[in-house]
């Protein structure tokens, strides 16, 4: 579902963030994503924005959960707009990845959750990254074609 300008600066401060123009551009541009997109991808998707106010509002959103961050190929961290609700201290929006190794793209496995994790006493859980590494079904499709 597509939210509507007010929903989006509504999001925002439900969050404790400020709504301005580009921090709701940057939030509608990564809820419309189906996928993580790493900065260089958003710096590209919204050309009008400049790298360093996507770097300090990304970190922004964050910070105030707006968005998950997990790491991507070689390093790079790439960004997902959360779904959850505000206001918890932790990511409620926590699933698992899945990155192809034949494409080097990153899909959302939104109705896998991330795996229980028991944690000795004394720590707290903030978040949980869970990346599964191998071919997607397109790569597997063309890999089964060439091999005819």
């Amino acid at each position: 579902m597509e939210l509507g300008r007010d929903e989006y600066a509504d999001l925002l401060q439900a969050h404790s963030v400020r709504p301005t123009s580009n921090r709701i551009l940057i939030l509608r541009t990564l809820r419309q994503l189906h996928s993580p997109v790493s900065l260089k991808g958003l710096e590209t998707l919204i050309e009008t924005i400049d790298k360093s106010i996507l770097s300090r509002t990304l970190a922004l959103f964050r910070e105030h959960r707006l968005v998950h961050a997990i790491e991507g190929s070689e390093g790079i961290m790439l960004f997902e707009a959360c779904r959850g609700g505000a206001g918890s201290e932790t990511d409620d929006d926590e699933h698992v990845h899945f990155y192809c190794t034949g494409c080097h793209k990153t899909f959302c496995l939104s109705d896998t959750p991330v795996p229980t994790i028991k944690l000795p006493e004394g720590f707290t859980l903030q978040s949980v990254n869970c990346v599964v590494k191998g071919i997607c079904k397109d790569c597997l499709r063309k890999l089964r074609r060439n091999l005819k």
